[in-house]
């Protein structure tokens, strides 16, 4: 049933196939798997295909390293008339540990769209408790941040037929 499957958690092994040249995992890896549960999530909540429109804010707060067990946990925060603002949490630690650290975070926003991949109405979602209420204020907050710094990566996208800056 659409509008009741909120969050989910993917587990796994981090691999060495999921190795940078540091010998850490590599940023692209951590990508994959944040889109992954963000499409799960989204999914779940509307009951509908659903597209990746943004990725944005990822803060790689710690490496994550070959062997450790990762969680990436996605949760709504935010629904709009086609849209939902999907907040997602990397932790990972020594499975013979509990611990889990915060390695990443970031805000993903998903759109449900039909068989004819037009954008399709989602269930809306209402904060209910203080966190919740938190974390809606902050999509909201981070609409109009999104709508100014817009406005300025304008000034900076190449017209196709000319290497001159857009004027739009």
């Amino acid at each position: 049933m659409s509008g009741s499957q909120r969050q989910l958690t993917l587990r796994f092994l981090a691999e060495p196939a999921d190795q940078n040249f540091g010998g850490k995992v590599h940023g692209g890896a951590v990508m994959k798997w944040i889109d992954l549960a963000a499409y799960g999530c989204a999914a779940g909540w509307c009951g509908k295909y659903c597209i990746t429109a943004y990725a944005g804010g990822i803060r790689f707060v710690q490496p994550i390293h070959v062997g450790n067990l990762v969680e990436v946990s996605a949760k709504v925060i935010f629904t709009g008339r086609t849209s939902m603002h999907i907040g997602i949490d990397v932790r990972a630690g020594d499975p013979k540990h509990p611990e889990r650290h915060l390695t990443t975070h970031c805000i993903v926003i998903m759109v449900a769209v039909d068989d004819a991949g037009r954008p399709s109405k989602v269930p809306e979602w209402v904060p209910e408790t203080e966190e919740d209420k938190h974390l809606h204020q902050s999509a909201i907050r981070l609409m109009e941040m999104r709508k100014k710094i817009g406005a300025e990566m304008a000034a900076h996208v190449l017209d196709g037929n000319s290497s001159k800056v857009s004027p739009h």
